[in-house]
């Protein structure tokens, strides 16, 4: 099984940026942690980008081939019609993932573009919403349109 994971931006300064409200460790610590708890035959792949474009493409790479992707497209889930409208256009599922609950925060963060393209949101719970988002594509499998 492949799962991509997708990151927007800021992202890359987990660890660093807020950790009172992001924590305080890297993705990529965190995705090593992940890699143990889901080892072969599932294969994570990772993806982080500032650039809405380049978010925009990895979704198109994936799209087709992939079982899952995980995605937390950050600021953009509240301002991209484009990220929204790839979301719509792949045929693999889509959980959305946000590490601070996006509903205790500002008015302006309460809304999704892409939500209503995605299987789920998971929001407030840190880093392990990846996890259960990973969970999630375990327990039900792809389904062929």
């Amino acid at each position: 099984m492949r799962i991509a994971i997708i990151n927007g931006p800021n992202l890359n300064l987990l660890g660093t940026r807020e950790p009172e409200v992001y924590g305080a460790q890297s993705f990529e610590q965190y995705l090593e942690e992940m890699r143990v708890a889901f080892p072969e035959p599932i294969e994570l792949s990772y993806f982080q980008s500032n650039v809405e474009g380049e978010l925009v493409n990895e979704l198109h790479r994936v799209g087709f081939e992939f079982d899952g992707i995980v995605m937390n497209a950050a600021a953009f889930t509240h301002t991209s019609v484009a990220i929204a409208d790839a979301v719509a256009g792949i045929t693999t599922p889509v959980v959305e993932v946000h590490i601070s609950n996006v509903y205790a925060r500002e008015t302006y963060r309460h809304q999704s573009l892409m939500a209503k393209h995605c299987k789920g949101i998971i929001t407030g719970f840190g880093l392990e919403g990846y996890f259960l988002a990973v969970c999630s594509f375990l327990s039900s499998p792809r389904q062929e349109s």
